[in-house]
C-alpha cells in the first residue's frame, strides 16, 4: 500500500487555483479537467465531480477536522508575505510548546492550511540564539542526534 496524494473537493477550480498559486506558490502540474495535481502532490477536484463518485450531493465545507500541513524554511518571509494577502485565518502566528511557529487559515472552501516553521529552520534557530545542541534538544523534545541531523 502507497499512499498518492490527499484530495480536496472545491467549489470553484479557477478560485482554489488562484488561492494555491498567490499564497503557498503551488502550480498544476498535472491536468485531468476535473482534477488538479499541484506541485508537491495536492489534488484539487472539481465539486460536481466530486459528489458523483460519492453518489451524493451532501458534501460539507469548514468542518475542522483535519488540515493540509506544509513546512516552510523562510518562515518569518512567508508570515510577513501572508499578512498582505486576504486570507482569513484560524489563528495567527503562534509558537508550539516545542519551539515550532505556525499559522493556521482557510482556503476558498474553508480547509484548513497550516504552514510551519521547517524544524530544521527551528533546530538553527535554536543553536544561533547561543543554545547548545543538548539544549535545542531538550526544547524540542527530540533526540540530540536529530537536532544535529537538522543543521548538517
Amino acid at each position: 500500500m502507497e499512499l498518492k496524494n490527499p484530495l480536496l473537493a472545491v467549489s470553484d477550480m479557477a478560485r482554489s487555483l488562484a488561492f494555491y498559486e498567490t499564497v503557498l506558490g503551488l502550480r498544476v502540474i498535472l491536468d485531468f479537467g476535473a482534477n488538479k495535481t499541484l506541485e508537491g502532490g495536492l489534488c484539487l477536484q472539481t465539486l460536481e465531480s466530486w459528489t458523483g463518485f460519492l453518489e451524493t450531493d451532501q458534501v460539507v465545507f469548514g468542518g475542522n477536522g483535519g488540515e493540509i500541513y506544509f513546512e516552510e524554511d523562510r518562515f518569518d518571509a512567508f508570515a510577513g508575505r501572508l499578512k498582505t494577502l486576504p486570507v482569513q485565518y484560524v489563528h495567527p502566528v503562534k509558537e508550539h510548546p516545542w519551539g515550532q511557529r505556525v499559522v493556521r487559515f482557510y482556503d476558498p472552501d474553508r480547509h484548513i492550511i497550516e504552514v510551519g516553521e521547517a524544524m530544521s529552520a527551528v533546530c538553527r534557530r535554536f543553536l544561533d540564539s547561543g543554545m547548545t545542541p543538548e539544549e535545542a534538544a531538550a526544547r524540542m523534545d527530540v533526540p540530540v542526534d536529530y537536532v544535529r541531523e537538522c543543521t548538517k
